[in-house]
């Protein structure tokens, strides 16, 4: 077995969503499958690099960043990766795996356009997670650049999604978003499941789902604890024949991998642009009819992978494997 000690740039630490966990689960498992026998180094995101990380990630000759909406047009005053100027020289030569954009912007700002170039390889390619993305990128005059999509989506393949079942589901799993609220929305949502399903289970993806939930849901729903172990012994508990249905994307690709049926509502710009880029089931949250439609017919899952670009991210790693 060849052993790569490898340094990890690790969304999941220190975050109040677990749609985190998710994606850096898929960041695991890929790079295990480029770099067998690999010892992962992990230091957060959300957090500036403390002493240690910086010694240990001086000695890296490559780091990677994994997933999420790390990247924004302003870094200087909203930055969800916590990297400033005082990382130029500290950070090198980091390589993203299906990172993001935060939000729609017009213009990425001097600052930013320094500080990425900085802190990004100029060499390897990155995976980004849609083409908006990788169009940011490009307009700071960084060109090693693929829209793979996420990493949560690249074992979606053919075979995969033939084995997710088209036709509704009696019971189904929910969730619902903290902090981009809507409670007309919301309440609708409800509504059109308690409409199609007899069993609602909500699982609570985020720090803050519980609270925004518990004075208007009802007590006909069950809710499912706020920890990913809790919703992968669901969504694998094949005696509960449960499908999909919420405002978390990851939450939806979950279920996906679990062979789960699943209706994705956007509500930003993440599910929007992978809904368009890979044919993700995404319905806008302003045409809940129009899920409430889908819902009843069958709905085959076609995702469509770049697989010719994730496998041209994977490829460059060859000469490295076993260095």
């Amino acid at each position: 077995m060849t052993e790569r000690t490898v340094f990890l740039h690790d969304t999941s630490i220190l975050t109040t969503n677990l749609g985190d966990e998710i994606i850096m689960d898929a960041v695991r498992k890929e790079l295990r499958s480029i770099f067998p026998g690999v010892y992962f180094i992990n230091a957060p995101t959300h957090d500036y690099l403390g002493k240690e990380a910086k010694t240990l990630l001086r000695d890296m000759p490559f780091s990677f960043v994994g997933g999420t909406n790390l990247l924004s047009g302003n870094m200087n005053e909203y930055n969800q990766w916590k990297i400033d100027l005082r990382s130029v020289g500290k950070i090198r030569n980091a390589i993203l795996m299906g990172v993001g954009w935060w939000q729609y912007q017009e213009r990425v700002n001097l600052y930013t356009k320094f500080l990425l170039r900085s802190v990004l390889s100029s060499t390897f390619l990155h995976s980004v997670r849609d083409a908006y993305t990788e169009r940011k990128l490009r307009s700071i005059g960084m060109e090693n650049v693929l829209n793979t999509g996420c990493m949560t989506l690249w074992r979606l393949d053919e075979a995969h999604c033939r084995s997710i079942p088209t036709e509704k589901s009696d019971e189904v799993v929910m969730t619902f978003t903290d902090y981009k609220p809507s409670p007309t929305y919301d309440r609708q949502l409800l509504d059109i499941a308690r409409k199609h399903y007899g069993k609602i289970y909500i699982w609570l993806q985020g720090a803050g789902d519980y609270t925004y939930l518990k004075s208007w849901v009802g007590k006909d729903v069950e809710f499912v604890e706020s920890s990913l172990d809790a919703y992968d012994q669901l969504l694998s508990d094949r005696s509960i024949a449960c499908e999909y249905v919420g405002t978390r994307l990851h939450a939806g690709i979950r279920a996906m991998q679990h062979g789960r049926r699943s209706f994705i509502v956007s509500v930003d710009n993440r599910a929007t642009e992978m809904g368009r880029d890979f044919n993700l089931p995404v319905t806008e949250r302003l045409k809940l009819d129009d899920l409430e439609k889908k819902i009843g017919l069958p709905s085959p899952t076609e995702i469509r992978l770049p697989k010719e670009n994730i496998e041209r991210w994977k490829r460059q790693f060859q000469s490295e494997n076993g260095a």
